[in-house]
């Protein structure tokens, strides 16, 4: 393989993963960053006034059934198990707020409608009393909820946190975004259902650090990168924003951002790591208490964000991607041009505008990197995009 200076814009996952293949076989890899810390929104570090390990760009939960993507992660730190059991404050039948459990199943069913259904009888209650048949094939977000679990679930659970993360009616939000069964008619109240699910005993930062601990990687942090240093590089993999690459030239595509108030509390503030807000009325989504995301420690303080979604601006940091008809469309063009451009390769949720699990960003990584050590040994010209967009 002829090339050899790789440049890693980003020092998240996917730029590590991609620096740590290219430079064990031999290469030597620049990684920079825009920011003071390695690991993107991912980014973990110990509160000093309460010991809490906070997760600073809101909680990230690690799952997966991909066995190596499990594996590549454990070489590098230790996982402890931790699963992810979601509650939620909202209005039952009876019109007084209560918490539930999350995804709906079993449990929430029978306290919801004040039953003690069996599994049998709860299917056959949702299927034949509460889910509206009618809708043959959901085009829409709430089409699919109202197909799958009817008006009264959708309302409570469903309509309002959804128009507080999206920030629009769901009638306007396709169907794919709900694209599981949004119930279970058992009491597994485990919000993923994936084979590994844990946790990094002393953080994601932790880890990334680990996996750019490699002599021939070079990180640069608070580093601003401007397009005219590509040319000192053989081949650049940039995890940035796609349309920042072009300077925003075709226009800017859609986001949703958050914004996160943080307060402590003395002693234990919710009883859970994630509290939902179905009500539409309450202006956050959901608190997030950062101690139970790590069962295994002990603090007595206790550190909170309640959490607030709303329109990305151009100062903001970008969550979401919206990929409605427009941005679709503005993406289309926007690959376009990248396809046309030599020299770098577009990577990870930002670089390709898709909304991305740690996992599946791990395995696009090594995918990449390993399909870009190929073309490079064989003698074909490097791709703009190894996962496509569209």
């Amino acid at each position: 393989m002829s090339t050899t200076k790789f440049l890693m814009v980003g020092a998240g996952l996917s730029g590590a993963v991609i620096g740590r293949h290219l430079a064990e076989a031999g290469h030597d890899v620049t990684v920079v960053d825009a920011r003071s810390h390695v690991g993107g929104n991912c980014h973990t570090e110990r509160d000093a006034e309460t010991g809490v390990m906070v997760h600073v760009y809101g909680p990230h939960i690690f799952h997966t059934d991909d066995s190596e993507v499990w594996d590549y992660v454990n070489s590098y730190t230790t996982f402890l198990p931790y699963k992810n059991r979601v509650k939620t404050t909202s209005k039952g039948v009876s019109g007084e707020r209560e918490v539930y459990s999350l995804p709906v199943n079993l449990h929430t069913i029978n306290q919801f409608f004040r039953r003690t259904m069996r599994p049998d009888e709860a299917h056959e209650f949702i299927t034949t009393e509460q889910a509206d048949t009618s809708i043959a094939d959901p085009q829409t977000f709430e089409d699919q909820a109202m197909r799958f679990v009817g008006r009264d679930l959708y309302e409570a659970f469903f309509k309002g946190y959804t128009m507080k993360q999206w920030g629009c009616h769901p009638s306007e939000l396709p169907a794919s975004i709900l694209k599981r069964l949004p119930v279970r008619f058992n009491y597994d109240d485990n919000y993923f259902f994936h084979k590994y699910q844990g946790m990094p005993e002393n953080g994601y930062t932790e880890m990334v650090a680990a996996i750019l601990d490699h002599p021939r990687i070079s990180v640069k942090l608070e580093t601003v990168f401007d397009r005219s240093q590509a040319a000192e590089y053989d081949h650049v993999f940039y995890s940035g924003a796609l349309d920042g690459w072009f300077g925003y030239e075709l226009g800017r595509l859609g986001y949703r951002t958050l914004d996160f108030e943080r307060f402590t509390y003395q002693g234990d503030y919710q009883g859970c790591a994630v509290m939902n807000y179905g009500e539409v009325e309450v202006p956050y989504t959901r608190i997030t208490e950062h101690k139970h995301f790590a069962p295994w420690e002990s603090h007595e303080g206790s550190v909170c964000y309640r959490e607030f979604s709303r329109k990305c601006t151009p100062d903001d940091i970008p969550y979401y991607p919206i990929r409605q008809v427009r941005e679709k469309a503005l993406l289309s063009d926007y690959v376009a041009l990248a396809e046309k451009t030599q020299g770098v390769t577009f990577v990870g949720r930002l670089g390709t505008y898709r909304y991305l699990d740690m996992d599946v960003t791990i395995r696009e990584a090594l995918d990449t990197a390993r399909a870009f050590a190929a073309d490079l040994s064989e003698g074909r010209a490097p791709r703009a995009f190894y996962q496509a967009p569209l």
